[in-house]
């Protein structure tokens, strides 16, 4: 498979992971946590209960992530990783403690990019 050709179909997984909601959502359950869809919005601020339905299904339809949904008024739904998700979310969480150590250096990198004169 070449990735840098349309019809690749990593590409559709590279977009899958790449959306800002599932990075945050693999973090949050990467440590193999189960959580409830409420915990997850809290923990996820800033996302709409419409993306974060979207994105979760989205992973469950992937293979990352499992729903299990519990017989009981109302009824109780809980979500966790599975051992791809697992996987990927170690990936990311990777990816979040570099991005943790490094915004200061990239913060001042752009205040001097923006302060240049123009072309």
């Amino acid at each position: 498979m070449d990735i840098f050709l349309r019809d690749c179909p990593t590409r559709a997984v590279l977009e899958l992971i790449a959306g800002k909601w599932t990075m945050l959502v693999l973090v949050a359950l990467e440590d193999a946590r189960t959580m409830r869809f409420a915990e997850l919005r809290r923990r996820l601020d800033g996302v709409t209960p419409k993306v974060l339905t979207q994105t979760l299904r989205a992973l469950e339809r992937e293979g990352l992530l499992i729903r299990t949904v519990y017989p009981t008024v109302p009824p109780r739904v809980e979500y966790r990783l599975t051992e791809l998700g697992q996987e990927v979310g170690g990936l990311v969480q990777s990816i979040t403690v570099w991005a943790q150590a490094n915004v200061t250096a990239m913060r001042a990198a752009r205040e001097e990019f923006d302060g240049r004169p123009g072309p």
